[in-house]
């Protein structure tokens, strides 16, 4: 799910208890981001012939600052190591040593960082040059993937009534790949086959893409046996996308009881990440149902547990509600309280600014002038670009109404 504020500052490795339940424990920012495979680049290749997955490859060099700063930050994020862990073999490959001047001469690597994502047969798919941040970098992977849709491959085989799990393995991997539901493949087979083999269990952790399945509690009950076949971590990494994604559904189609199944599955299985989840999930679905006592509530109980007087937050909170419903004069009301603290407490002049834009929606004119001719002040003396901006809000406010 897109996060509107700010990501989750607790973040948890899963590890299975013997009890069956799910615990977490604190882990390293490196944990949590890409997971990059340690071999040759043929065996990389064979890596991903096996999972049915295309290779990232960071064609990096150690002088290089973009490709520090990538490593330190990018690659090491949650979302993003979840995203590509899922979807690709990553390899780092040093372009001035080892293989590296053979695949720099291979793809014509003329500038760092370079980004490939390839084939099994090592072709190149998509490629991007220059440092990324998250979001960038997720983007680029999308791309990659929209580009290798081999679902029909398999589809073929699959219509003319061909079901053995190697087939019905890889034709899951490849709808999810595609961003295709393979929900009832995966069903259909699992009505028919409940031998407990290797094949089987990947079918049930690929089949995993969300929380309100019968997979999804085969996933649980089976987690024991499937984690050794990948990881624990990447197993509980399954569990909980499958539940953002059931989120995301609840959201999609305003259905109450899936924002509440996916709720009490995360405090089941997830519960460090649980309320942040569920005030996040209630900003969400009140905003997507236009509910706007809700909205303003939810908002409350997120800046009464994590934002208090910390100005930032307290600005994306308001921020989100100005955008969220700019005309509501219910919102603003509550949005100015936070801004003014946040104006108070931060004296950014995008903070002071949002306040007085705000005071000026809500007709507190003479506030609103006051605190524009404050966000100048700022401006001028430390950030010259918001200037015109700030002048042009002044203007607005002394307009004849």
């Amino acid at each position: 799910m897109k996060k509107l504020f700010l990501a989750f500052l607790l973040l948890s490795n899963g590890a299975f208890a013997q009890n069956g339940e799910v615990k977490t424990e604190a882990k390293s920012a490196v944990e949590s981001g890409i997971e990059f495979f340690h071999g040759t680049f043929d065996e990389a290749l064979k890596k991903a012939k096996e999972e049915n997955k295309l290779v990232f490859m960071d064609a990096y060099a150690e002088w290089c600052g973009p490709c520090k700063r990538m490593a330190a930050t990018t690659f090491k994020d949650e979302k993003v190591g979840k995203f590509m862990n899922d979807n690709f073999v990553n390899v780092k490959m040093d372009m001035e040593k080892g293989e590296g001047p053979d695949l720099q001469r291979k793809f014509d690597v003329s500038a760092y960082p370079t980004l490939l994502f390839l084939n099994e047969k090592g072709e190149s798919v998509h490629k991007s040059i220059g440092g990324l941040d998250n979001a960038a970098l997720i983007a680029q992977g999308r791309a990659a993937l929209s580009k290798i849709d081999n679902t029909k491959d398999f589809e073929k085989d699959y219509t003319a009534g061909k079901r053995d799990a190697g087939l019905v393995l890889n034709y899951v991997r490849a709808l999810n790949r595609a961003g295709k539901p393979s929900l009832k493949v995966v069903n259909d087979f699992l009505l028919k086959n409940t031998a407990t083999n290797d094949t089987t269990q990947r079918i049930i952790f690929e089949g995993t893409t969300q929380a309100d399945s019968k997979v999804f509690d085969l996933l649980v009950k089976n987690r024991l046996q499937i984690a050794p076949l990948f990881s624990e971590k990447l197993v509980n990494d399954r569990l909980e996308a499958a539940i953002e994604k059931t989120m995301e559904n609840a959201i999609a189609f305003k259905s109450e009881d899936l924002q509440k199944e996916a709720k009490e599955k995360m405090a089941k299985y997830f519960p460090a990440k649980a309320d942040m989840f569920s005030m996040e999930s209630d900003i969400k679905f009140s905003k997507a149902t236009a509910d706007v006592d809700k909205f303003c509530k939810a908002c409350d109980v997120y800046v009464k547990k994590e934002a208090k007087s910390d100005a930032r937050r307290l600005y994306l909170t308001a921020k989100n509600m100005t955008e969220s419903f700019p005309y509501d004069k219910t919102v603003l009301a509550a949005a100015e309280k936070y801004l003014k603290k946040a104006a108070e407490n931060g004296g950014m002049v995008e903070y002071v600014y949002l306040y007085a834009q705000t005071l000026h929606r809500i007709g507190k004119k003479s506030d609103a002038l006051a605190a524009a001719e404050k966000a100048l002040k700022i401006a001028q003396e430390s950030a010259a670009q918001f200037v015109p901006a700030v002048q042009q809000l002044i203007e607005q406010i002394k307009e004849k109404s």
